[in-house]
């Protein structure tokens, strides 16, 4: 089980990065658009930069909804590697069946 307070981390971040979307995308159109002007251009980025870093999308990272472990994510089921052998052995992921040979 990982700590709560990593959990409760990414929980936040999650919010910034849904809060400061549209204003991020915004700024990113405006700052990638080669007819603007170079000095609104430097703006947008100014004000881009300006944004709290964890409302960036690539600060998130995936984590079990079980448990919070970070690492061995299976994005298509959003579970860890552990969780998911221990819900396929107790019948609980549709389809997986233990193997035995």
């Amino acid at each position: 089980m990982a700590k709560k307070a990593m959990i409760e981390r990414e929980k936040k971040r999650q919010k910034l990065v849904e809060k400061y979307a549209a204003k991020r995308a915004e700024l990113k159109t405006i700052a990638n658009d080669e007819s603007k002007p170079m000095e609104e251009r430097f703006k947008a980025r100014l004000k881009l930069a300006k944004l709290p870093r964890n409302s960036a999308p690539s600060r998130l990272h995936n984590r079990c909804q079980l448990t919070g472990r970070p690492h061995a994510y299976y994005r298509k089921l959003k579970v860890s590697r552990i969780m998911l052998r221990e819900l396929a052995s107790n019948g609980q992921a549709p389809g997986m069946v233990k193997s035995s040979w």
